[in-house]
């Protein structure tokens, strides 16, 4: 049986691989070739070597956007990652209502980005107006964090649910070994829980990490990079070049951008993933 399963296995992995071949490796390599290419349509695409690359790092819109979307990054990663983990340390403690507190909390990410952008962007204008302060449209700083609590209003539940779980997973055997050896609720949770979800860092880091910088739809929906592209994010920015201009030489631009996002995503998650994997605790 064994050995019938081993030989006819690649029959069902087949299916998956070729959808995986047609929709993700053959437009990747598509893309890199037009890259460095001057092009609007594929057909007529025409080699210009790495001009595009040149003419990116020259791209002052582009550079800002790459140091936007770090800023936000930064803060958003921790941001959410703290107080989703605070929650989670808060509903795995026989909570009255403890069901009730998660689904609350994790509602908000059923909800589509372009949706709760219009939401946002509406609530964050009426408070502005009320305290006297520019709109967002004129408001880079009002913009900048706008997006953060938008962003973390949806994700937090999300990554609550996934500490929730870690935090089960801990052993009450340790709990209750450093309870008696004297140990302070601080110094269970830094030595003994923390070290022990550290898979769920892991995964949560990554997730946030991967979300801030291919974040798009809330950008676009919040503010649309306004005032002036000053709140306008890497995924954004690409779009805009790509579609939003006419002409053989944005095109190409567009997607020399593309690749670069996509090979700085990758590394930035690899590394990220190696630094906490190192860290995990082996149960």
């Amino acid at each position: 049986m064994e050995k019938a399963v081993k030989k006819y296995s690649p029959i069902f992995v087949l299916p998956t691989l070729l959808a995986f071949t047609i929709g993700f490796i053959v437009p990747f390599f598509e893309g890199l070739y037009l890259s460095f290419c001057q092009f609007t349509t594929v057909k007529n695409a025409k080699w210009v070597g790495i001009s595009n690359y040149t003419r990116v790092f020259a791209d002052e819109a582009f550079l800002h956007s790459f140091g936007f979307t770090v800023k936000y990054a930064v803060v958003a990663i921790v941001l959410i990652n703290v107080i989703a983990l605070g929650l989670a340390l808060l509903l795995t403690r026989n909570i009255k209502g403890t069901n009730i507190f998660r689904t609350v909390f994790f509602m908000p990410n059923l909800i589509g980005g372009i949706v709760l952008g219009y939401i946002w962007q509406i609530l964050i204008n009426c408070v502005l107006a009320l305290v006297g302060q520019p709109l967002l449209a004129l408001n880079s700083q009002a913009g900048y964090w706008g997006i953060i609590i938008l962003t973390a209003w949806q994700q937090i539940g999300y990554m609550m649910i996934i500490y929730i779980a870690g935090l089960q997973n801990v052993p009450e055997d340790l709990i209750e070994a450093a309870q008696i050896d004297g140990a302070t609720q601080w110094e269970t949770f830094w030595k003994v829980k923390l070290p022990m979800i550290m898979s769920s860092i892991t995964v949560c880091v990554f997730l946030t990490l991967t979300n801030s910088f291919k974040l798009f739809d809330q950008n676009l929906a919040l503010t649309g990079g306004e005032p002036n592209h000053l709140t306008e994010m890497l995924a954004l920015n690409i779009y805009q070049t790509f579609y939003a201009r006419a002409g053989l030489q944005w095109k190409g631009l567009g997607q020399a951008k593309a690749v670069l996002f996509c090979l700085l995503v990758v590394v930035i998650s690899f590394a990220q993933l190696k630094a906490t994997r190192s860290k995990e605790v082996q149960q």
